[in-house]
C-alpha cells in the first residue's frame, strides 16, 4: 500500500493518536505489524464507533501508515507517522 496523496482530517487525527499511543507506552520496544493493524481498527472505532465510517477510516489509516520495518522501534514508527500526518514522506 502507498500513502494516499491527500490525507483526510480523520486520517491525520488517527495517525496522531497512534503516534501518541506508541510514544506513551514502551517507545523503545520493537514495533510489530500486528500492533499497527490492531491499533488502526481500535482507534478508528474510538473515533466513529462500530460503524461503516470506522471501517472506512481504518482502511484509510492503514493505507497511510506504512508497513513496519524489521528492527523499527515504536518510537521510531511514531515519528514516521507524525511526518506522514504533516505531509512528509515515508
Amino acid at each position: 500500500m502507498s500513502t494516499p496523496r491527500v490525507l483526510s482530517d480523520d486520517t491525520r487525527t488517527l495517525l496522531g493518536w497512534l503516534a501518541e499511543k506508541l510514544d506513551d507506552y514502551r517507545p523503545d520496544d520493537s514495533m510489530r505489524e500486528e500492533t499497527r493493524r490492531a491499533q488502526c481498527l481500535v482507534l478508528a472505532e474510538q473515533l466513529h464507533g462500530p460503524t461503516e465510517a470506522a471501517f472506512a477510516a481504518e482502511q484509510d489509516v492503514l493505507a497511510a501508515a506504512p508497513i513496519v520495518r524489521p528492527g523499527q522501534t515504536r518510537g521510531e514508527y511514531a515519528a514516521l507517522l507524525r511526518r506522514i500526518a504533516q505531509g512528509g514522506t515515508q
